[in-house]
């Protein structure tokens, strides 16, 4: 399965969501690894079921189980992580700030996939959930390891347009 399960959901309006997508899927930045991760931590991220089934498929045929097991985890940890940092973040009090946050988060020092892949991942989830201290967390774990910021952009793009993709998706869905 490729890409155009979901540029199929997309009705004639969301045109440029549709060539975005194309796009994106022939990116040559990322490698296989890095960029289908992106497509699919960001799809598990959003949860519009028919996006999260077609990105799954085609994801399934470029990444290893582990690296499908990786993605989903990146979505998992930040969801909780994203809300919570975001809120420590937004917060005028920040006492919060210095208590330790007393949440699991186990994944993010074994992934079971490279540390760059599993924070680009990240970092393209944490955009989707608006988090700003997040995102400057792992792009600052991507610059240590001298992560280009055009490969840094490149996830956030992917991020951007599977969650256009996924919303336009739903409300088309829901008008069905």
């Amino acid at each position: 399965m490729s890409i155009d399960a979901v540029r199929d959901l997309l009705p004639a309006y969301a045109k440029d969501i549709s060539l975005n997508l194309s796009s994106l899927a022939n990116e040559t930045l990322l490698t296989e690894q890095q960029k289908w991760g992106c497509f699919l931590a960001s799809a598990h991220a959003i949860g519009v079921v028919p996006v999260v089934k077609a990105i799954e498929a085609a994801a399934a045929e470029k990444l290893s189980p582990e690296a499908m097991n990786a993605a989903k985890a990146a979505a998992a940890i930040m969801g909780m992580n994203n809300i919570y940092y975001r809120s420590l973040h937004l917060m005028k009090n920040h006492e919060y700030a210095t208590l330790p946050a007393r949440l699991r988060m186990n994944v993010l020092a074994n992934p079971g996939v490279e540390k760059i892949d599993f924070e680009l991942w990240s970092t393209a989830v944490s955009a989707i959930n608006g988090c700003g201290a997040c995102l400057d967390a792992h792009e600052g774990e991507l610059k240590k390891h001298a992560v280009p910021s055009t490969q840094i952009q490149a996830a956030l793009r992917i991020a951007a347009v599977v969650h256009a993709a996924s919303r336009i998706a739903a409300s088309e869905a829901a008008l069905a």
